[in-house]
């Protein structure tokens, strides 16, 4: 959570009021506002807020401010990290699930290509954010949770490691994984500002800071990303009903950076791997690791087109780890 810093709650306010939006004054999701010190920043800069707080003892506060305006702010209790658990029966506060979020914000479903909808803003939690990362790209692939009502602009700070490994390129060994591919094939993704750590709720009981500890990538700050679905996504092979075969490709290829693509073709059982590289202007030796993001969707695509993935134990294995990830 921020402490207090109104130098910071400026600044992000700024960073936030510079995005895509369909209307002067959108609705912006606040993920575990906490105090309401930026809320406050927000509401007298004239932003529509709805503030999604998961801790009771925030709320009365929040909620007072929320009865002292006349329908700028609207506070809802309910934990975004939480969003749709997989979970059979009554889902119980403050996790829930994002029909019932939107519908409350008062956010109706727009088609992909429309403007961004809704600006959600909030702080990865440390100890499980690779795996928030995950599952917020499976559910934009596949057009479920928030993104089915629309391309969602996700306004949200992560560790600088964690932002090195979403816009790495290949050449970047350390870096360059698949969660970069994805993420870049998905979104546009835009630094709007780095924070040190001093300036959040991250103090240990010896009053150090609980920074994670990154051994190959910088983590001195964290990032204000901007990550908002790219508008022409889904406008050639790739569709959210195969998307989850994308991701599997791209893991499954990217799983040793080393290895040579011909040979993951070849365990695919693919006939005339050379001829499509060709055609797609891939070196025949080239690594896994070579290949920029765009390289792997035309890959796709272009598999697609051959029927590679029709293979019933292909699906099998896509369907496997599908399950592992959630």
């Amino acid at each position: 959570r921020f402490i207090a810093c109104p130098q910071l709650a400026r600044t992000v306010q700024r960073c936030l009021q510079g995005g895509a939006s369909p209307s002067p004054q959108p609705v912006l999701l606040e993920c575990a506002p906490g105090p309401g010190i930026l809320t406050r920043t927000l509401l007298n800069a004239g932003v529509r807020v709805v503030a999604l707080e998961s801790n009771s003892a925030f709320l009365p506060n929040l909620q007072s401010l929320e009865n002292s305006l006349d329908g700028q702010l609207k506070v809802i209790y309910g934990d975004f990290f939480r969003l749709d658990p997989l979970v059979i029966g009554t889902v119980k506060p403050p996790a829930m699930c994002s029909d019932k979020l939107f519908e409350t914000m008062g956010v109706a479903a727009v088609p992909w290509r429309a403007d961004v909808p809704v600006k959600i803003f909030g702080i990865l939690p440390q100890k499980k954010e690779r795996n928030t990362l995950w599952r917020l790209l499976f559910a934009l692939y596949e057009c479920s949770s928030i993104y089915r009502y629309g391309r969602v602009e996700l306004n949200i700070f992560i560790s600088e490691k964690e932002y090195k490994v979403l816009t790495a390129k290949p050449g970047e060994a350390r870096a360059y994984q698949a969660l970069s591919v994805l993420c870049q094939v998905g979104c546009e993704i835009q630094l709007l500002h780095m924070e040190p750590w001093s300036s959040f709720v991250t103090n240990l009981k010896n009053g150090g800071l609980a920074v994670p500890k990154s051994r190959w990538l910088p983590n001195d700050h964290l990032c204000l990303v901007r990550l908002t679905p790219q508008q022409n996504l889904f406008t050639g092979g790739l569709k959210p009903t195969n998307s989850a075969i994308f991701i599997f490709m791209v893991k499954q290829c990217l799983a040793k950076p080393r290895s040579r693509l011909t040979d993951r073709l070849n365990s695919w059982s693919l006939d005339n791997e050379g001829k499509l590289l060709r055609e797609l202007e891939i070196p025949k030796n080239a690594e896994t690791r070579n290949l920029y993001p765009e390289d792997y969707r035309r890959l796709f695509e272009a598999l697609q087109n051959s029927n590679m993935f029709t293979e019933t134990w292909f699906h099998d294995e896509v369907l496997e780890s599908i399950r592992n990830i959630n």
